[in-house]
């Protein structure tokens, strides 16, 4: 099953004296990076939180917010009282050497934000491990809404895939059908000019010449390795969206050798017919390789 590398997902928990609100949101990333935002006081669960992401998750930003409202002893921060006064008492010091006799207009607001004047909640051993269990309940439940919109998400760009490797196969199909063709009328187009030339002076047509002439022109346009290579790619490629392992890396160096096998095919291409079948081609795996970005 594919996964989209973005997603959405959260979950709540409610209780009398305390609530939690996780919310996880995954955008597009060629690695795993986890962005994860918790209260200080509850620091002590990061290193589990992000032990369960990477249980589920193998690409993509992801960014993890954790709040919370405790009622319980007045909160999840204390006012250090000792660090406010000396403060103050600095500022009154202040004010009275620059003549304003001490004093001075403080606001609350900007006081609580310095340095130590607010501490952190600080929860006994048997507090965190209830906290925790908490936390990892309501995180495996974000997770998995997460995962939720990232398959159905993953769903949609598997049938795109599937459409623009439809277009390969077809086209290939076309190629397969011309490469016999073009030899010939190569063949048929030498035969016409070498007899038009000789015609003029008198001589007769070397066949073996012309033979020769037309076995290196045939080996050098010859495409049907490179044809075969790309459709065992489109195989191996179908079977990888498929699996149940990770498939993103896998598939994006897929579409790299697609483009390989195609441009050699252009390079050898003395049609017309088969430089227009490649132009589709390239463009198809253009959009499979847009859109392989996108899955995890």
């Amino acid at each position: 099953m594919l996964y989209s590398m973005t997603g959405f997902g959260d979950a709540q928990y409610e209780a009398e004296d305390i609530s939690f609100m996780v919310e996880i949101k995954a955008l597009n990333n060629r690695f795993l990076k986890t962005s994860i935002r918790l209260p200080d006081s509850l620091s002590f669960a990061e290193p589990e939180i992000d032990k369960l992401i990477k249980q589920e998750l193998y690409r993509g930003s992801v960014n993890y917010t954790l709040h919370m409202r405790d009622s319980n002893d007045g909160g999840a921060l204390k006012v250090n009282q000792a660090a406010a006064e000396s403060y103050m008492m600095h500022l009154k010091q202040l004010a009275t050497l620059h003549g304003n006799g001490g004093n001075i207009n403080i606001n609350l607001a900007d006081l609580l934000i310095l340095p130590g004047v607010c501490l952190p909640q600080v929860y006994s051993h048997q507090q965190h491990q209830k906290l925790l269990e908490i936390i990892k309940g309501i995180t495996i439940q974000a997770v998995a809404r997460l995962q939720e919109m990232r398959a159905e998400e993953g769903q949609g760009i598997l049938q795109d895939l599937r459409q623009q490797c439809k277009s390969i196969a077809d086209n290939l199909g076309a190629l397969s059908g011309l490469t016999a063709t073009v030899v010939s009328n190569y063949h048929k187009r030498l035969q016409q000019r070498v007899n038009e030339m000789l015609a003029s002076v008198g001589s007769q047509l070397d066949e073996v010449g012309l033979a020769r002439e037309v076995a290196i022109f045939a080996d050098r346009s010859d495409i049907n390795e490179e044809i075969s290579r790309l459709s065992s790619h489109l195989q191996l490629f179908e079977n990888t969206c498929c699996s149940e392992q990770q498939a993103g890396r896998r598939l994006d160096f897929l579409t790299q050798e697609m483009l390989r096998e195609a441009n050699t095919i252009a390079s050898k291409a003395n049609d017309a017919k088969i430089s227009q079948h490649v132009v589709e081609i390239k463009v198809a795996i253009d959009r499979l390789r847009e859109q392989v970005q996108n899955v995890e």
